[in-house]
């Protein structure tokens, strides 16, 4: 419980807008970066980037430990820590698609930290732990890319045009799509008292036809963007044919654009065009903001969305292969309900907001959306007499 500070000596002045609600909030959060930092490390296959993850891990130790020496100051208890919702997610989903799709989510976590740390209404204390998360921001987002030092140079900010982390998030948008489509026909069904087989049929339909149209699309879409960018590359390489000097020349001018004193500017322009490879992926990502490793493929992500679609378009559908019943009913809007809870939290992983705010609002929006056409179903039943 907190209590009152002692006066400060005459003459001088103190912050009375500092809340130890607010650094205990800090608090928490730099013992959840700590222990989620350390998950990380712990599954690097590469010793050099569990290492890196490991001082981060350190260092959000020593801001915990900074935040406890105020809050020991102000007179307030420190309550026990339990790691948090969203470090548990991130986690779960790092052992499943690895830790470099999960980085850019946290960079994003960083940068919002970093703002959040410089604001008047934080502690002095804690005012000068943003160096420190500044100094994380770029650490990772340097292991997120991957990349060679000169390409990170150019392309340091590429996450942000990129969305960062694209396959979870477009994983988790499909479960959400063929969730909420499938629940709402699946309940249109239901409503209008269609035996099982009948619900069975319409959701397993709708399953096929949305995750094949999602399929369709998504192929199509990324067929044609990745045909554009190979053809802005190509026109790219030509000009480093035809104009390597002007190139370099555009290259050096860049770099001093960020800051680079022209000299440094020029001899870095200078290594990187003593290799045509190294020029031509460096321009294209600098001068189109595209990865060339990373183009996309149109078969991969055809069948990623066909499974995500699926994967949501199932949950509602599956009580009625067992009957029709008000307790199937029943079943398949509470797994859809969980369902949708926990496609709203995987959704704050992008957003920023509270994990258990996004999970209510995925479950209210799907919960209207299967109550409508439940009633029209309902109406359609009554009035046609199925």
């Amino acid at each position: 419980m907190a209590t009152t500070p002692p006066s400060p000596p005459a003459g001088e002045t103190v912050r009375i807008d500092i809340a130890p609600k607010l650094l205990l909030e800090n608090w928490h959060g730099e013992r959840d970066a700590a222990a989620l930092y350390r998950a990380l490390a712990a599954r690097e296959s590469s010793p050099e980037r569990a290492g890196m993850l490991e001082e981060i891990a350190q260092a959000e130790d020593r801001h915990a430990g900074v935040m406890e020496a105020r809050l020991r100051e102000m007179g307030v208890a420190l309550p026990p820590h339990h790691l948090g919702l969203r470090v548990r997610l991130l986690v779960f989903l790092a052992n499943i698609f690895g830790s470099k799709a999960v980085l850019p989510i946290i960079e994003n976590f960083e940068a919002r930290d970093l703002g959040a740390y410089r604001g008047e209404e934080q502690d002095p204390a804690v005012q000068g732990l943003a160096a420190d998360e500044r100094g994380h921001f770029r650490t990772l987002g340097r292991m997120s890319r991957g990349e060679p030092q000169a390409a990170q140079i150019a392309q340091h900010e590429s996450w942000h045009r990129s969305g960062g982390g694209g396959t979870l998030r477009a994983t988790i948008f499909g479960v959400s799509d063929g969730l909420v489509s499938n629940l709402s026909l699946v309940m249109g069904f239901a409503g209008a008292q269609a035996d099982s087989k009948f619900v069975v049929l319409a959701g397993v339909a709708g399953l096929l036809a949305g995750a094949g149209s999602m399929a369709a699309g998504e192929y199509t879409s990324m067929r044609a963007q990745r045909e554009l960018y190979e053809r802005q590359i190509k026109l790219e390489e030509t000009e480093l044919l035809l104009a390597p000097e002007e190139e370099r020349a555009e290259l050096s001018l860049i770099y001093q654009a960020k800051g680079v004193p022209k000299d440094e500017a020029e001899q870095l322009a200078d290594r990187i065009f003593a290799n045509h490879q190294t020029a031509l992926d460096t321009l294209v990502r600098e001068e189109l903001g595209l990865d060339p490793s990373e183009l996309g493929s149109p078969w991969t992500a055809a069948s990623s969305s066909f499974v995500a679609f699926a994967c949501g378009a199932i949950v509602p559908v599956i009580p009625y292969f067992f009957g029709a019943s008000v307790v199937h009913l029943a079943i398949s809007a509470l797994l859809s309900g969980v369902a949708l809870f926990a496609v709203g939290v995987g959704v704050s992983l992008f957003t920023g907001r509270s994990p258990l705010y996004s999970g209510a609002r995925q479950l209210l929006v799907g919960a209207v959306a299967a109550a409508i056409t439940y009633g029209i179903g309902r109406a359609i039943g009554a009035g046609t007499g199925i």
